[in-house]
């Protein structure tokens, strides 16, 4: 009997996955959409990205779920997965995306686009003396993979780059603290904040009022992480009373973000839907076919996610 690999995916194309993995993975795996699932008995291997309520209880021989993308905490806090191993993507042109999507972040508070953007509206002429990169303090709040070579290519264009991890890293041109002490103070120190947190108990609202109030007066927040790291009402009330400049903000508590949450209308603040780095078909296809290939012949399996870290 052929093994299946089962796909589920919201937002992805079943037939752009589908042909970037049936060349790595030759007759020895039938590829199928989960709503097309012939024989859900052989059905070993699933690729998934917030699949529905019940989904693993279909497949009764499942040995490895597939995350599709980074970010697990979604994943690993559902009641209904079985007890088998998980892996996450580790894709470097995700971490290319994540990088570039962070540095323009860097760079819209740098350069003060907010002030420009709302002179266009004003259709005002309103000159701003640029800064120097080396005059602005960025702070990377997650040294993981994505975070580290983000926090890499901030220091690399110049700023005072810091990094906040839960333990001493070594990055190039990164000055990294570490430890839940060192957090209030790092917050008060720069001038603008990137979240790249991964969610877990001890991360979630961690950027709360508290936070906030740390912060530089006229500091900005960069969000790419996840929603549920921000309190989301104590950064309205900082935005709306001027003590954090601006936002750009990429994941919130709840998506879609309500037509009538406050965050569309506050000054400085842009909003994208959930795309600061998404996996790739052609890029990711060849970890995802090895690590079929490693559960079907007992191999040791990559990038491997711990229930317990949660990441």
């Amino acid at each position: 009997m052929t093994d299946t690999l089962v796909f589920y995916s919201g937002p992805d194309p079943f037939e752009a996955w589908r042909d970037a993995l049936a060349p790595h993975l030759g007759d020895t795996v039938k590829i199928e959409n989960a709503d097309k699932v012939t024989d859900p008995e052989s059905v070993r291997f699933a690729l998934v990205w917030m699949p529905p309520d019940g989904f693993f209880a279909r497949f009764p021989n499942l040995e490895l779920v597939i995350n599709l993308g980074a970010g697990v905490d979604r994943l690993v806090a559902r009641d209904d997965l079985p007890d088998v191993p998980i892996t996450r993507l580790s894709d470097p042109e995700m971490g290319k995306m994540m990088a570039g999507f962070v540095l323009f972040s860097v760079l819209r508070h740098a350069r003060d686009i907010p002030y420009f953007e709302a002179a266009q509206a004003r259709r005002e002429w309103a000159y701003k003396h640029p800064r120097a990169a080396t005059e602005i303090s960025v702070a990377i709040l997650g040294l993981g993979e994505l975070g580290a070579l983000a926090a890499t290519e901030v220091a690399r264009q110049g700023f005072q780059t810091y990094g906040w991890a839960t333990r001493a890293r070594d990055l190039p041109g990164v000055t990294v603290e570490y430890g839940d002490d060192a957090l209030l103070t790092l917050l008060g120190k720069v001038d603008i904040v990137v979240s790249m947190l991964p969610l877990t108990k001890a991360t979630r609202k961690r950027l709360d009022a508290a936070a906030f109030a740390a912060m530089k007066p006229g500091a900005s927040l960069i969000n790419v992480s996840r929603g549920e790291v921000v309190d989301e009402d104590a950064l309205v009330e900082a935005l709306r009373i001027g003590h954090l400049s601006g936002a750009t903000l990429d994941v919130f508590e709840a998506e879609p973000l309500a037509e009538d949450h406050p965050l569309w209308t506050l000054p400085g603040v842009l909003i994208t839907p959930h795309l600061a780095s998404v996996a790739l078909p052609k890029s990711a296809a060849p970890q995802i076919a090895a690590n079929i290939r490693a559960a079907q012949t007992g191999g040791t399996l990559a990038n491997t996610v711990s229930r317990v870290h949660g990441y």
